[in-house]
């Protein structure tokens, strides 16, 4: 396992997200087991094997090394977004691989110059007069719609919080979009009452928190946000000794920055209390960008008040549109105002 461990160990100096290298691990140690099952080389595999590892994939976990036959009528053991991640998990570690094996020659993509544009082909595509074709293809995989939280639900989850920490944390997650990582690195000094923002700063943080894609940005929020820190840092914060805004009071070492674990602990408090099972605190980052984009926020501010590398990241994850959100738009585009149907063809 070695290859795997230095292509992850890569990752991390690159300061890739701790959940991407630990997602990336699984994938390839689904890669691994495969080609220990058929007794393969890693370095030797072509594009063919690959394709034999994807249908390997789709079969029930517990059928892969039965010698069973899987009847076509069987739903796929993994979904189409999880096989895409993983031929993303795979390409990059062949690439990685390449760069400094010139044993390795598989590649998952490829630069062309058969299209006068030029420009990077999707892996598993190849040039064929001009154009691309995929080799490998997978069915179109639709992107869930983002989970919100509607108005009554925040109001149950807020009054379900017996702590102002946890009601304060709670209301800055649907303030600002954050996510949680980046909310449990917050220093005191990140919250500008007079610029009424919350500033989100990477850095390294003793909680392991971390800002994702290591940028900085800053996220205007409403004064009532700061009335509640103060009643926090004044009744429950007290003397506590710490630049982080988040810190245990009550379970662990008192003064030491809020964990991951914590977090998770208070959801699962909140889930009981309020019958929300599914509730996730990503979901208020949801809300807040859905809630910006209905009241006609600009995509472009959008991304950067998320911290979204590139506008598609948002447009793929927010640009979707319900019943309700397109009956709106229809409304405003003047579409149910059938006077246009009177219109003689001369006054086109």
């Amino acid at each position: 396992m070695d290859p795997a461990e230095s292509f992850l160990a890569h990752l991390d100096h690159l300061n890739y997200s701790p959940n991407t290298v630990k997602a990336y691990a699984h994938d390839l140690q689904d890669l691994f087991a495969w080609l220990g099952d058929g007794d393969l080389d890693w370095r030797s595999l072509q594009l063919r094997d690959i394709g034999e590892w994807v249908a390997w994939l789709r079969v029930p976990r517990h059928l892969r090394n039965s010698g069973i036959p899987v009847l076509p009528g069987v739903g796929s053991a993994v979904s189409e977004r999880t096989l895409q991640r993983k031929l993303a998990a795979a390409s990059a570690f062949y690439e990685f691989h390449s760069r400094s094996d010139p044993g390795v020659e598989l590649t998952l993509s490829q630069w062309s110059s058969g299209s006068r544009r030029g420009g990077f082909k999707g892996f598993l595509a190849h040039a064929e007069r001009g154009a691309a074709r995929r080799e490998i293809r997978l069915r179109a995989a639709l992107a869930p719609l983002p989970q919100v939280v509607i108005r009554d639900d925040l109001n149950r989850l807020l009054d379900s919080c017996t702590r102002l920490r946890d009601r304060f944390l709670l209301t800055v997650l649907f303030e600002t979009g954050m996510r949680v990582g980046e909310l449990l690195g917050l220093r005191h000094s990140d919250l500008s009452m007079v610029r009424q923002a919350v500033d989100i700063e990477p850095r390294q943080n003793a909680n392991g928190a971390r800002v994702k894609g290591w940028k900085p940005r800053s996220v205007p929020v409403n004064p009532e946000l700061f009335s509640m820190y103060a009643a926090y840092m004044d009744d429950e914060y007290g003397l506590v000794d710490s630049d982080y805004v988040f810190v245990n009071l009550w379970a662990g070492p008192r003064g030491h920055a809020l964990q991951y674990s914590s977090v998770r602990s208070l959801v699962l408090r909140l889930r009981r209390a309020t019958g929300l099972s599914g509730f996730t605190p990503h979901h208020l980052r949801h809300t807040y960008a859905t809630e910006l984009i209905r009241r006609g926020a600009d995509w472009a501010v959008v991304q950067k008040l998320l911290g979204h590398a590139s506008i598609q990241t948002t447009l793929g994850t927010y640009g979707h549109l319900t019943a309700a959100d397109a009956r709106d738009a229809l409304i405003a585009a003047g579409w149910f105002d059938k006077a246009w149907a009177n219109i003689n063809e001369e006054e086109l």
